[in-house]
C-alpha cells in the first residue's frame, strides 16, 4: 500500500472517530471545550516545534501582513467550525454534521467556480444541482435550513482554499492559527472560571484527561493528512475523504440511534447522488490526466 494512504486515511478515521471521544466531555459547555481545545492545542504543536527545534520561521511569517491576515481569518473560520461540530456533537446531531462533511467537496466545488474562477464541467454542474435539491428538500421538510451541515461545510470550505494557497506548512499554519486564538480562549477560560460556569480541573480525572487530550487528537490528523496529501494523487485523497463522514453517520444512526426515516432520507440520497457523481467523474479525470503524464507521481 502506498503509504500516502495509510496516513490520509488514518486520519479521517480519526476524524470519523471524534464523536466518540466529544460525547464523553458533553457536560462541558462547547464553548469551554472550544476554549480548552485551542489552549492545549497550541502546547502540543508548540511542543512539537520544540523537539523538531524548528523555530526559525516564525520571526519572518510575523513580518508579512498577508501571512498574518490570511491566518488571522483562517483562525476565525476554524474555531467557527470547531464550536458548530462540538455543539451539534454534544446536542445529539451526528447525523447533521456529517452532513456537512459529505457536502464539502461541492462547497469546494462552488468556492473554486466563484472564487479561483474554475470552469466546472458538466457532470460536476450535475453533482451541484442534485446536492443543492437535497439541502433544499431538508430544509421544505424539516421546516428550518439544515444550518448545522451548512456552517461545517461552507467554514471548512472556505478554510481548505485559503489554506490551499497559504505560504506556511500544516505544523507552522496550525501554529500561528491557534496561536491567534490562544489570547481569547485563554480569557474566556479565566472568566468562566472566575463566574463559577466551569471548573478545572474539574474533579473527574477521566474529564480533566480528555480536555488536555483534545491537543493531541487535534493535531495528529492534520499532521497525517498533511503527510498523505504530499504521496497521493487528488482523485485519490478525494475519494478517502468519504470516510470521516461515513464513519460520522454510522455513528449517529446506528450508535446514538438518531432520527433517520423518511423525508430525511430522500434528501441525503440526493446529496450521496450528487457524491457519486461527483466522485467517478473525478476519479476518471484524474485517470486521464495520468495517461497523459504517466511519469508523474505514479501510485
Amino acid at each position: 500500500m502506498n503509504p500516502g494512504i495509510l496516513y490520509a486515511g488514518l486520519a479521517y478515521v480519526i476524524w470519523g472517530l471524534f464523536p466518540l471521544y466529544f460525547k464523553q466531555i458533553a457536560a462541558i459547555s462547547p464553548p469551554d471545550v472550544l476554549a480548552h481545545r485551542i489552549v492545549w492545542s497550541v502546547l502540543f504543536v508548540m511542543l512539537m516545534l520544540a523537539v523538531k527545534r524548528h523555530w526559525e520561521w516564525i520571526r519572518p511569517a510575523l513580518r508579512q501582513r498577508r501571512v498574518v491576515a490570511t491566518f488571522a481569518l483562517t483562525s476565525v473560520l476554524l474555531s467557527a467550525n470547531w464550536l458548530t461540530y462540538i455543539w451539534a456533537v454534544t446536542h445529539g446531531h451526528v447525523v447533521d454534521a456529517s452532513l456537512g462533511y459529505f457536502i464539502t467537496p461541492l462547497v469546494n466545488v462552488l468556492l473554486g467556480y466563484t472564487v479561483l474562477k474554475e470552469r466546472l464541467r458538466p457532470a460536476q454542474w450535475t453533482a451541484v444541482a442534485l446536492a443543492a435539491a437535497g439541502v433544499l428538500w431538508l430544509a421544505l421538510q424539516g421546516g428550518q435550513v439544515p444550518w448545522i451541515a451548512l456552517v461545517l461545510a461552507c467554514t471548512f470550505g472556505t478554510y481548505g482554499l485559503l489554506r490551499k494557497t497559504a505560504a506556511l506548512g500544516p505544523l507552522e499554519g496550525l501554529t500561528l492559527e491557534t496561536g491567534v486564538l490562544l489570547p481569547p480562549a485563554l480569557a474566556f477560560l479565566a472568566w468562566s472560571l472566575a463566574s463559577g460556569h466551569t471548573q478545572f480541573p474539574t474533579g473527574s480525572g477521566v474529564v480533566d484527561l480528555m480536555l488536555v487530550g483534545i491537543g493531541p487528537i487535534t493535531a495528529v490528523p492534520l499532521l497525517l493528512f498533511a503527510a498523505g496529501a504530499r504521496r497521493i494523487r487528488l482523485s485519490t485523497l478525494g475519494l478517502l475523504q468519504y470516510i470521516g463522514p461515513s464513519i460520522q453517520f454510522g455513528l449517529g444512526v446506528w450508535l446514538y440511534h438518531e432520527p433517520f426515516t423518511g423525508p430525511r432520507v430522500i434528501g441525503f440520497a440526493l446529496i450521496w447522488t450528487a457524491l457519486l457523481i461527483y466522485s467517478a467523474e473525478s476519479l476518471l479525470q484524474g485517470q486521464v490526466a495520468a495517461r497523459r503524464q504517466p511519469a508523474m507521481e505514479p501510485e
